[in-house]
C-alpha cells in the first residue's frame, strides 16, 4: 500500500500532515541525516584549525564545498540509507546509520582537493557525539522556528481576550459552586501569565551535548594526539555552533558514551507544564461554551452532528485537549526514560529520541486547534451578567467581611445562617442589613452592593497590572 495521508498509520503523518509537516525539516529521517552530515562537515573544518594536530588548513573554497555538501538533498539521503542497508559502489552495507554518512562523505570527496582529508572525517568520535549534536541542532531549530512561536501566538490571543473583556463581570465557580465574581478578562490573564512563566523558562534553558568519544574521556583523541587540548577544542566547537542560534547548545564535559539527557528532561517537563496549562484552558473554555457564556460562530458548510442539525460543537478545544494529552504522555515518558542508561550506555534512548517529532507534532496540532478556536468564539457578556445576577448570595462574603470591620459580633456565622444552602435575594440582604446596629452610611454602602460590580481588582488584573 503506498504511503500517503490516507494510508499513514500515525495521524501525525496522515490526517494532520498539513500541520505536522512544519516539523519535517527538524525531525524527519531526512532531517536527522542532514544534521548529522552538517556536524561531520563542520567538525572537519574545525579540525583543520586545531593547532598541532596535523590537519592541513582548508581554503575558503574547500570550506564552502563542505558547507554545500552538508546541505544534502533528498536524493543524497536516499543514497546514505542505501549504504546503510544494502551497500553502494563497492561500499558494503554498514547496518549503522552514522557510519553510512562517513562513507557517503568520503565517496563524495573523491577526486576533489579535499580527498587527502577524508580520514579525518569522524576522527576519534563515537556515533553518539554526532547524534548528540545533531539532535540538539534539530531540537534548537524546532523550538525557535515552530514550538516557541506557537506558544507565543496562543499567549497573544489570551492577552487580547484579557484586554477586550477585562470588565466583563462573570460568576466565578470554586468546587463547581457559585463564588465571588471575577471578570472573563482576568481569568484569561491568569492563563496568559501562567504560560508566560513557562515560556520564560523555555527560552532561558540550554541543550547539553557531548563530544568526548566512546566513553566521554577523549581516550582515542589523547592516544592519537596527546598534544592537543581536546577539552578546549570541544568547547570552541560547540560554542561556534551557537552562532545566530536562539536556543543555545552547551557542552557537557562529564558524560558516559551518551550525554545523560537531563537537559532534554528539563525541556520536556517545561513543555509538559505549558501544555497542561493549555489543557486546563481548553476544559474551562468547553465549560464556558456549554454554559452559553462563550458563543461559537458557525462555519459555513460545517456539520456539528450527523443527526442533530442545530449543534455547534466545541471541537477545536476538544481536539486540543486530546492532542495535548498525547503530547504530554510522550513528554512524561521522555523525561522519565532518557536520563536512565545502563552503565556507560545502552541503546534504549535511540528509538525514544526518534519520537521527539511525534510529541512536538501533537503539541503543534493542539496549538493550531486552539488558534482555530480563538477565531470562532464570541464572549456573551449578557449571558455572563444574567448568570451572575441570579446568584446574589455571593455578596455574603463582602457583607460579612465589612461587618468584621464594624466590630459586629460573629458576622460570618450570621451570614452563614442567612445564606448557606438557601436561595436569597437582594431584598433579603437589605432586610438583614437594616436590622444591624451599624452606621447609616455603612448600611447604605452595603445595600448598594451588586454581584455584577463586586469584582474587586479584576479589571486591573486583566491588564496584567
Amino acid at each position: 500500500m503506498p504511503l500517503e495521508e490516507l494510508t499513514a498509520i500515525s495521524s501525525v503523518d496522515g490526517r494532520y500532515r498539513r500541520i505536522s509537516e512544519a516539523l519535517a525539516p527538524y525531525f524527519s529521517e531526512y532531517a536527522l541525516i542532514r544534521f548529522r552530515t552538517e556536524v561531520e562537515c563542520r567538525y572537519l573544518v574545525a579540525l583543520s584549525s586545531a593547532r598541532g594536530l596535523g590537519v592541513r588548513r582548508l581554503t575558503d573554497v574547500e570550506k564552502r564545498t563542505l558547507e554545500k555538501l552538508s546541505n544534502i538533498s533528498l536524493e543524497d539521503a536516499r543514497l546514505i540509507k542505501q549504504i546503510e542497508r544494502e551497500g553502494h559502489d563497492g561500499i558494503p552495507a554498514t547496518n549503522h546509520d552514522v557510519k553510512a554518512i562517513e562513507y557517503f562523505l568520503k565517496r563524495a570527496l573523491r577526486g576533489t582537493t579535499l580527498e587527502d582529508t577524508t580520514e579525518w572525517l569522524h576522527f576519534a568520535l563515537t556515533s553518539e557525539d554526532v547524534n548528540s549534536v545533531a539532535y540538539a541542532l534539530a531540537f534548537s531549530a524546532a523550538l525557535t522556528e515552530a514550538i516557541i512561536p506557537s506558544f507565543e501566538g496562543i499567549q497573544r490571543e489570551l492577552d487580547a481576550l484579557a484586554t477586550r473583556h477585562g470588565n466583563a463581570a462573570m460568576l466565578a465557580r470554586t468546587h463547581g459552586q457559585a463564588a465571588s465574581p471575577t471578570t472573563f478578562g482576568k481569568e484569561m490573564m491568569v492563563f496568559s501569565k501562567r504560560l508566560e512563566r513557562q515560556l520564560d523558562q523555555l527560552r532561558a534553558m540550554h541543550l547539553s551535548v557531548k563530544w568526548g568519544g566512546a566513553t566521554g574521556n577523549y581516550n582515542a583523541h589523547m592516544a592519537a594526539a596527546p598534544e592537543v587540548d581536546w577539552r578546549s577544542f570541544a568547547r570552541r566547537f560547540v560554542s561556534h555552533l551557537n552562532d545566530g542560534r536562539t536556543v543555545k547548545l552547551e557542552l557537557n564535559e562529564f558524560t558516559t558514551q551518551i550525554e545523560p539527557h537531563d537537559s532534554y528532561a528539563e525541556y520536556f517537563d517545561c513543555m509538559r507544564r505549558a501544555n497542561t496549562i493549555l489543557l486546563d484552558f481548553s476544559q474551562d473554555m468547553w465549560r464556558y461554551i456549554s454554559d452559553g457564556w462563550i458563543g461559537q460562530r458557525p462555519k459555513a458548510g460545517e456539520v456539528g452532528s450527523s443527526t442533530m442539525p442545530h449543534k455547534v460543537n466545541p471541537i477545536d478545544f476538544e481536539n486540543a485537549e486530546g492532542n495535548l494529552g498525547v503530547a504530554n504522555a510522550l513528554f512524561e515518558h521522555f523525561s522519565r526514560k532518557l536520563p536512565i542508561s545502563r552503565l556507560q550506555r545502552d541503546l534504549s534512548d535511540s528509538t525514544v529520541e526518534r519520537a521527539f517529532g511525534t510529541a512536538l507534532a501533537h503539541s503543534l496540532i493542539a496549538h493550531q486547534s486552539l488558534m482555530r478556536g480563538f477565531g470562532k468564539i464570541t464572549v456573551n457578556v449578557s449571558a455572563m451578567r444574567t448568570a451572575l445576577m441570579s446568584h446574589p448570595e455571593v455578596l455574603a462574603e463582602a457583607i460579612q467581611t465589612a461587618l468584621r470591620r464594624e466590630n459586629v459580633a460573629v458576622p460570618y456565622e450570621k451570614l452563614k445562617e442567612l445564606t448557606r444552602g438557601k436561595k436569597v435575594t437582594l431584598r433579603d440582604f437589605a432586610v438583614f442589613i437594616d436590622a444591624l446596629d451599624i452606621g447609616k452610611e455603612t448600611k447604605k454602602r452595603l445595600k448598594a452592593l451588586r454581584p455584577e460590580t463586586y469584582t474587586g481588582l479584576a479589571a486591573h488584573l486583566a491588564k496584567g497590572e
